[in-house]
């Protein structure tokens, strides 16, 4: 019996696999990101009421890199996923 190589089942594969990479660096990632947003809160003084708006929209932008930086990698892991399955 002879297997049939299919290409477009390796690519899937092959982007499966580096899609996990990326989930795991994301991972491995968050917690120095988490850190870096902790201590850039605790210079602007965050937790203080009485700081002006642009301080809190600092405080605010601050608190929303974590997401952004999450998030953008997942959908870096879709886009990798999507583009493979859908251009093979």
């Amino acid at each position: 019996m002879v297997l049939k190589k299919d290409k477009k089942g390796q690519m899937i594969f092959v982007s499966l696999m580096v899609a996990i990479t990326i989930i795991v660096l994301a991972l491995a990632w968050a917690f120095p990101v988490r850190q870096a947003v902790d201590n850039a809160r605790s210079d602007m003084n965050c937790s203080d009421g009485t700081i002006s708006n642009f301080d809190k929209a600092g405080c605010l932008v601050s608190d929303l890199t974590i997401f952004y930086f999450i998030g953008g990698l997942i959908a870096m892991v879709g886009i990798v996923v999507g583009a493979r399955i859908a251009f093979t």
